[in-house]
């Protein structure tokens, strides 16, 4: 799945860890997803989306098959 989670974190000015207090994780957990190294559970995505208050496919987008 693909995110738009920096640009988005970065245009607030955040620090990934700022973002995770925020949300209730780690700062791994958001670097992760934002290396698209881990699929926030749905809880999490509509978390992040109600902190940058934006629907969750404004930020995760499925990534596109053949």
């Amino acid at each position: 799945m693909k995110n738009d989670l920096p640009r988005r974190r970065e245009a607030e000015g955040l620090s990934q860890g700022e973002l995770a207090e925020a949300v209730g994780v780690t700062r791994q957990t958001i670097n992760a997803i934002e290396r698209d190294r881990y699929d926030p559970s749905l809880d999490l995505a509509f978390e992040l989306a109600a902190h940058f208050e934006c629907h969750i496919e404004d930020i995760f987008q499925p990534e596109e098959t053949d």
